[in-house]
C-alpha cells in the first residue's frame, strides 16, 4: 500500500509515495520551495500542489516542525507565527478534501529509522536524537511513538536551550573539532540519560556517518548506536505514521 508522505520545512516542502511495507519511494520526490512568510494559507496551498501532481486520494502523512497536538500546533517553530493554533490537519483537508495525520518533522524522521532503519524490532523505551540545526528527538516505546518528546529545548547555561549549544549548527558556528563538540554532545546526553533513562539511544542526521570520528570521546551509561543516513526520512516516516 503507497501512502502520499509530505515533509515540511522552512526552505522547501517535499513529498513523495511511500511503500509501507518496505518503506521505499515508489515515486519520485517532488518539492516546491516554501512560501516567503510561511503563513498557513499559503502553505497549504502548496500541499494542495503536491497531492495534484501525484494525482493522489488517499490519506496524507505529513510532518511539520512545531509541536503538534491532535492536529493543532502548540507552537510555530520557524514558521509565521499564525500557524500557533491553526489545526494544521482542518486546514489542510479545507484546502485538498483529504483527510491528513500530521506530526512534529523530528517525530516523523524518527519513525523510520525506528520502522525501516536500524531501530525497526528494538523493544522497550528507545529514544532517537537527530543531530542538525537543532537537537531532535522521537520517543518510542516497544515500537510505538510518544510524540513531542522536545529534549533539544531543555535550558543549559547561558543558551536558552541547549540544542544551541550542542547541534551540529553549533559546531559549525563555533568552528569546534569533533572532540570538542563532542564533549558538548555528551553533556546532552548525560541529561537525557539523567531525565528519561532510555534503554538505547539512536544518534539520526547527517553527522551519524561519521560516528567514528567522535564515538571515543562519547561516555554514557546507555548504549548508543549511529543510525546512519536515512535519505528522505521526514517523508518516510510521515507516511508509516498516517494509521497511528
Amino acid at each position: 500500500m503507497d501512502i502520499l508522505g509530505i515533509d515540511i520545512g522552512g526552505s522547501g516542502i517535499k513529498g513523495a509515495l511511500v511503500n509501507l511495507e518496505t518503506g521505499e519511494l515508489t515515486s519520485e520526490r517532488y518539492r516546491i520551495p516554501t512560501p516567503n512568510g510561511r503563513e498557513p494559507e499559503a502553505m497549504a496551498e502548496v500541499v494542495k500542489q503536491i497531492i495534484a501532481h501525484f494525482n493522489y486520494k488517499g490519506k496524507v502523512g505529513c510532518g511539520i516542525p512545531t509541536i503538534v497536538k491532535k492536529g493543532i500546533c502548540k507552537e510555530h517553530g520557524n514558521l509565521s507565527k499564525k500557524w500557533l493554533g491553526i489545526n494544521a490537519e482542518e486546514l489542510f483537508k479545507k484546502h485538498t478534501g483529504l483527510d491528513f495525520h500530521i506530526i512534529n518533522d523530528a517525530d516523523a524522521a524518527a519513525s523510520a529509522i525506528m520502522h525501516y532503519g536500524v531501530g525497526k524490532g528494538k523493544k522497550g523505551f528507545v529514544l532517537t536524537i537527530t543531530v542538525g540545526t537543532g537537537l531532535g528527538s522521537g520517543a518510542f516505546f516497544n515500537g510505538v511513538l510518544i510524540p513531542n518528546f522536545e529534549l533539544g529545548q531543555i535550558p543549559y547555561k547561558d543558551y536558552s536551550k541547549i540544542e544551541l549549544y550542542a547541534s551540529s549548527a553549533a559546531k559549525e558556528r563555533d568552528e569546534l573539532s569533533f572532540k570538542k563538540w563532542a564533549k558538548r554532545f555528551n553533556k546532552f546526553l548525560k541529561y537525557v540519560n539523567l531525565i528519561v533513562a532510555p534503554e538505547l539511544i539512536i544518534i539520526g542526521g547527517g553527522i551519524s556517518k561519521r560516528w567514528d570520528k567522535y564515538e571515543e570521546f562519547i561516555d554514557c551509561d546507555t548504549k548508543i548506536i549511529p543510525a546512519g543516513l536515512q535519505n528522505h526520512a521526514g517523508i518516510i516516516g510521515a507516511a508509516a505514521e498516517v494509521n497511528n
